[in-house]
């Protein structure tokens, strides 16, 4: 299935980043993104990105054959 991620928060609490690295980091991972199902989306970008979730948004795209 094809998804794009239109917004995301990532637990960013326990660490010490700079607003730009934030900012990198959530850039990196909108956009689109294959996965099984919602629960592997959200397991494909934390483990691409290293950060847990803390909320997401995204649209399920259609897929024809």
């Amino acid at each position: 299935m094809k998804f794009l991620v239109n917004h995301i928060e990532f637990d960013f609490d326990d660490d010490e980043l700079t607003h730009n690295e934030k900012v990198d980091i959530l850039d990196d991972n909108i956009g689109y993104w294959d996965a099984d199902d919602e629960d592997d989306l959200i397991d494909e970008i934390t483990t691409a990105s290293g950060w847990c979730i803390k909320s997401i948004d995204y649209d399920h795209l259609a897929t024809y054959s």
